[in-house]
């Protein structure tokens, strides 16, 4: 087990001096920086950094470090906040029929590969419960009524507030969430599209490419927000094709590099890689 961390994340401003003084307090502290990465968007002028600094080297834990912090976050005008890696983040995964991206997730906590709780996985089909139940993971199937589909999504949003998510992973849950609930949980749930996207949004993506006669497809691990296959992207894969292969080979090496996006994405979310910055994400690999 590796040791026990504090993640800082900041955005901010950019302006001189936010290095040193993060450096600096640290320092002071007695922390110990076991890993740091920095960027700065030309564009927006905006300042980015992730700090990970060994938890027994400052001698308190994660809330006296955010106390601690505060007044110098003010003075740069700080978007922060602190993680705590002894404390595993809850993963709510959403999923209909098919079983490629869910499995290979239960997989990887299984191993312990990827470190994360699930308190529940969320279905509107019953397909995946004994599969998931052998896991001893609450399976909790909420079917969908096409014509009060508010009531589904209600159920949803209670489930996943009384078992106070960290995240969201739609692994292949074929249901487009509302506009409220997308804002209720901004940069907190991931989707996988089955297309390299902006190419080919939307449903059947497989048949699109197949028409257009694409030599490459891939698969798009992006947050989810009101607009459709829009929102920020954070990790991207793509498999070479040929005019040998029909819509079921497709599928086939799609789902592959489906399940291999979407885990890469969540581990970087995990680890408090992702910084959202409008549209588009910061992610330190």
């Amino acid at each position: 087990m590796s040791e026990q961390s504090y993640r800082l994340i900041i955005s901010c401003p950019d302006r001189v001096g936010i290095v040193a003084a993060v450096s600096t307090f640290l320092a002071q502290q007695g922390g110990l920086i076991i890993e740091a990465n920095h960027y700065r968007d030309p564009e927006s002028g905006w300042f980015f950094m992730r700090q990970v600094v060994n938890a027994a080297s400052l001698g308190y834990g994660a809330d006296e470090l955010r106390k601690r912090f505060k007044p110098l976050a003010e003075q740069f005008s700080m978007e922060w906040h602190v993680t705590d890696t002894a404390v595993a983040k809850r993963v709510v995964l959403m999923a209909s029929k098919q079983a490629h991206c869910l499995s290979d997730l239960l997989y990887r906590w299984r191993s312990a590969e990827m470190p994360f709780d699930i308190p529940m996985v969320i279905s509107n089909h019953r397909d995946l419960l004994s599969y998931v139940e052998w896991h001893n993971i609450d399976y909790h199937h909420l079917p969908v009524d096409q014509d009060n589909k508010a009531a589904h999504f209600s159920a949803v949003e209670r489930l996943i507030d009384d078992c106070n998510a960290d995240i969201i992973v739609l692994a292949r849950y074929m249901q487009i969430l509302p506009p409220a609930f997308c804002e209720k949980f901004a940069g907190k749930i991931l989707n996988i599209h089955h297309s390299f996207l902006p190419a080919f949004a939307g449903a059947k993506p497989y048949h699109q490419a197949a028409e257009r006669g694409v030599k490459l497809i891939g698969a798009t691990c992006h947050f989810v927000t009101k607009d459709l296959d829009a929102g920020p992207i954070i990790e991207q894969d793509v498999v070479r094709i040929s005019h040998h292969d029909d819509i079921p080979d497709l599928v086939r090496k799609g789902k592959d590099v489906e399940k291999t996006v979407l885990a890469k994405g969540l581990r970087y979310h995990l680890e408090d890689r992702v910084l959202i910055h409008g549209n588009k994400t910061i992610v330190f690999e």
